[in-house]
């Protein structure tokens, strides 16, 4: 008779272990199917906007460059998505990406649209808040809140190696070498205190801390991250597609 109560015992726990599992395993594909939907409707969003517009002048033309950079990748990014986290770094793509738009849009004098979800580290890095022109190893190197004829690279802001880079328009993508190196080159130090130190719009507690160390942060080996994450390298091999490496805008090689 225990034999038989032992049985029907070891019977119910084995039930129960297979429905959990079942149970997990199929909330784990709900989860998953919500996350690629959720990511694939902002993908749709974003291709939607850069397939309807199209650039006035150079600062609108170059935001909805890099919105179109962005699809590219977020698609690439989309058909090798297998976890919910994954999707999750897909959507950030789109924001990205339409926060070109947004910026393309306003240059032209349109409407932005709606407010966007915030990029990773996109608050603590701040906006620019004034025109700057600063020369750092002799090269001229601008920055202001609105696209001019000579500031019309923008950037959504955020931590781009380690170091938060603020919302504005800038002479050249000077950021580009860092996000795909990850690692800022020797003296970038002196260009972000000439061109952010004292800045409104930018929290200078954040470069107090993130240049704390700047010896470190200069050198090349100094792996910081690459804004927010978006490469998804800590996904399990997740290849973010190419999201950085198309800097066929950017005029040389600074630092």
């Amino acid at each position: 008779m225990s034999a038989v109560l032992t049985l029907i015992v070891v019977l119910a726990v084995v039930a129960a272990v297979v429905w959990l599992v079942r149970r997990h395993n199929a909330d784990s594909a709900a989860a998953l199917a919500d996350a690629q939907a959720e990511s694939r409707r902002w993908v749709e969003r974003l291709g939607g906007q850069v397939l309807a517009l199209t650039g006035t002048d150079d600062p609108s033309r170059q935001a909805l460059a890099d919105a179109a950079e962005r699809y590219t990748a977020a698609g690439s990014q989309m058909e090798q998505a297998r976890t919910a986290a994954q999707c999750r770094q897909v959507t950030e793509t789109a924001y990205e990406g339409l926060y070109y738009v947004r910026a393309a849009r306003t240059a032209m004098g349109m409407d932005p649209g709606p407010e966007l979800p915030p990029l990773p580290g996109q608050s603590r890095a701040g906006e620019v808040s004034e025109d700057r022109e600063v020369e750092v190893e002799g090269r001229r190197l601008g920055a202001s809140p609105q696209p001019t004829d000579r500031n019309s690279h923008y950037y959504p802001g955020g931590t781009v190696a380690g170091r938060p880079v603020p919302r504005g328009w800038y002479s050249e993508p000077w950021w580009k070498p860092a996000l795909v190196a990850g690692a800022w080159g020797v003296g970038s130090a002196l260009l972000f205190t000439s061109l952010f130190s004292g800045m409104a719009g930018a929290d200078q507690a954040a470069y107090a801390d993130g240049f704390a160390d700047g010896a470190a942060l200069d050198d090349p080996g100094f792996d910081g991250g690459a804004d927010g994450g978006f490469d998804g390298a800590d996904q399990g091999g997740f290849d973010g597609g190419g999201l950085f490496d198309n800097d066929s805008d950017f005029g040389g090689d600074f630092f």
